[in-house]
């Protein structure tokens, strides 16, 4: 699994860092192994990606990346 979080105005690191622990255990839970954890500092998570766009490419390129590793 590849978790994402967000650092926001109203949710320190500390919280998001957290959050991510939590989705990490539930994801364990339920048979996924937490390859990779990505974070973004932003006012508030975009309606259409969440991420930004910068951030967005960042995860797409990892992903893509370890697929090609597993060929």
């Amino acid at each position: 699994a590849v978790l994402v979080g967000l650092i926001t105005k109203t949710q320190d690191e500390r919280k998001t860092s957290e959050y991510l622990d939590e989705l990490a255990f539930l994801a364990e839970t339920a048979g996924a192994t937490t390859v990779k954890r990505f974070t973004q500092r932003l006012d508030g998570p975009s309606s259409v990606t969440y991420v930004g766009k910068g951030k967005l490419e960042e995860i797409r390129a990892y992903i893509e990346a370890e697929e090609d590793a597993e060929r």
